[in-house]
């Protein structure tokens, strides 16, 4: 049990309740003392609902063993070719 905390939230309810009620955001415990309007708040927290956790840049590493490959193969040819010619 936490006592003498209080913080400041905002409940955003979901547009279409399917699988989430609603979500709530947490304060900061500067942001309301930074003079922002209750409608900033509420449509920053809507924007973080309609955006979502960005996924990151996906690495292709399939790509990338392909590309190793070829050098390797590359590399093994060239060796092949010197010794072959000398």
């Amino acid at each position: 049990m936490v006592k003498g905390i209080s913080r400041q939230v905002i409940v955003v309810h979901a547009p279409e309740p399917k699988l989430f009620e609603q979500a709530i955001f947490i304060l900061k415990e500067n942001a309301v003392g930074e003079g922002i309007s209750d409608d900033a708040l509420l449509k920053e927290a809507q924007r973080a609902i309609q955006e979502g956790e960005k996924p990151g840049k996906k690495r292709h590493l399939y790509l990338y063993g392909a590309v190793w490959a070829a050098g390797g193969a590359l590399i093994t040819g060239l060796i092949w070719l010197g010794t072959a010619l000398l």
